[in-house]
């Protein structure tokens, strides 16, 4: 996929996937940042911009930079908000202190509190892959993105939720594959061909085993592998549906609020916190005591 909880976390997942994070890109040396619009700046502006988010400290008190924050955590709300409010101030003219001073008056200054669930909202998931029963009282909604290391050690813990709840709670998958991840979109169109043919959940599975070997060679292969048509799946891997369907599931999860992968929905409400079963199930289980109704459907492709 920021929040307290999750930030938590957060450092051991960071030791383990160093591997996967070796080719990631240089927070020091980059000329983008994840979820950073530089468009509209000078060079001169972007180039102040970049200067400050790679010296200052994220506010969430993660101990990195804010440049080092957004490669690392795309999805932190203080490094992206700071961010924002610094390149307005630039450019509307100010010099870098004021910049700062601005960045610095702004409601991203100072960490907040964040509560686990955030107020329900409505994310629409007709046609979308589900697993688990129809009439399932908890709507589990993840946002990810195939080529996230982040995404793919989420997927043992998401499974692991499953087979702890096998009657009480459903998952539903949305796209949201991210800029920096240059094969994510593709990986993204290659699920939904493979829906096409009910076998999403298996390329699902495929793909994530794989998230660091997503060429188009090796998506074919795994397409070969899990016995699709491949002729039927590479084409519609570059129709028009399915790349509007990765469209409209990104602007789904903007509207939601995602700012990065993987970002969990717990019927509408969006989980701040690791993506660890020992977490979520006391979530859960609050949840089925309270009778909290699902706020989402969607017709089911069976895992």
């Amino acid at each position: 996929m920021t929040y307290l909880l999750r930030r938590a976390s957060r450092s051991v997942v960071l030791i383990a996937l160093a591997a996967c994070l070796a080719g990631a890109q240089d927070w020091q040396t980059a000329a983008s940042l994840p979820g950073i619009d530089l468009s509209g700046l000078s060079a001169a502006q972007k180039g102040t911009v970049l200067k400050i988010l790679r010296e200052q400290d994220c506010t969430c008190k993660c101990g990195m930079k804010m440049a080092e924050c957004r490669v690392k955590d795309p999805s932190c709300s203080y490094s992206h908000g700071m961010a924002a409010a610094i390149i307005q101030a630039v450019k509307e003219g100010k010099s870098e202190a004021d910049a700062l001073k601005a960045a610095s008056a702004s409601r991203w200054a100072q960490v907040q509190q964040p509560s686990i669930l955030d107020a329900p909202v409505s994310i629409p998931t007709a046609g979308a892959p589900v697993t688990g029963p129809q009439d399932a009282p908890i709507t589990l909604v993840e946002f990810s993105d195939f080529q996230c290391p982040y995404c793919a050690a989420a997927v043992p813990q998401i499974e692991s939720l499953l087979k702890a709840y096998p009657k009480q709670v459903k998952l539903i998958f949305k796209q949201y594959p991210l800029e920096t991840h240059p094969q994510a979109a593709l990986a993204a169109t290659a699920a939904l061909a493979a829906q096409k043919q009910g076998k999403f959940w298996q390329m699902h599975d495929t793909m994530f085993a794989h998230h660091d070997s997503l060429s188009r060679a090796a998506i074919l292969g795994y397409a070969q592998q899990i016995g699709l048509d491949t002729k039927r799946f590479e084409s519609d891997m570059a129709s028009t549906e399915v790349r509007e369907t990765v469209i409209r599931d990104m602007q789904d999860g903007d509207a939601a609020g995602v700012q990065g992968t993987p970002t969990l929905f717990i019927n509408g409400q969006r989980y701040n916190g690791p993506i660890e079963l020992n977490t979520l199930k006391p979530l859960l289980d609050a949840q089925l005591k309270t009778g909290s109704p699902a706020t989402q459907t969607a017709s089911a492709t069976p895992r």
